[in-house]
């Protein structure tokens, strides 16, 4: 969803946006999960750099490059090539069940 006024917290959406917006969020991370069958999913709502609203949903894995930090942290470790490759295939699967996913919410 698209907010046509500027909206830079959750708080300064109504209780039914606020709504909204957080079930689209869980029908995304609904979706990674069932494609991409991550360790773990990290949600994340920064805007410090752009204050819109706008959500961050990133599947981790037990070995990526990052983990057990944030996707943002130091390097711990590298992903195997083909590991990261297994995962691109996948993800080109996400549009299609991420749509779906929010077709079945309303």
């Amino acid at each position: 969803m698209i907010w046509n006024r500027h909206v830079a917290e959750m708080t300064d959406l109504t209780p039914g946006e606020r709504d909204h917006l957080m079930a689209l969020v869980f029908a995304v991370e609904e979706a990674i999960r069932h494609v991409m069958y991550p360790d773990k999913v990290n949600v994340a709502a920064l805007g410090n750099m752009v204050p819109h609203i706008h959500w961050h949903v990133i599947p981790r894995f037990k070995d990526d490059t990052f983990f057990p930090g944030s996707a943002w942290s130091k390097k711990t470790q590298e992903t195997k090539a083909a590991a990261l490759e297994a995962r691109r295939k996948k993800a080109q699967e996400l549009p299609v069940a991420i749509r779906m996913a929010i077709s079945q919410l309303y």
